[in-house]
């Protein structure tokens, strides 16, 4: 028989749970925060399931990044309509 190869949301799961002892002293609002960025890769594990990396945790890392830099455009984006709404020409940012 074949070895049986982890799903990609097994893998993303098992490189959190390698994280334990370091976000167990982390402050709470930083646990969060890493949760939220393995969450974040497990909602690309369709992806992560084509890359073949011997080091899981670089695929993981530019999931992370891939919803960060959305988040970014997301808020740029925002902050655009609020200037154009308030009438401003690009001169003065608003500030957040």
């Amino acid at each position: 028989m074949g070895r049986t190869v982890r799903s990609a949301t097994q893998v993303v799961l098992r490189e959190q749970a390698s994280w334990s002892k370091f976000r167990r002293v982390l402050r709470k609002e930083d646990q969060k925060a890493l949760d939220a960025l393995f969450q974040a890769a497990r909602y690309h594990a369709a992806a992560l399931s084509y890359v073949s990396k011997p080091t899981p945790l670089e695929p993981i890392l530019i999931s992370m990044l891939i919803e960060h830099q959305k988040t970014i455009w997301a808020l740029e984006e925002r902050i655009r309509e609020l200037e154009e709404k308030r009438g401003d020409d690009g001169g003065e940012r608003l500030a957040l």
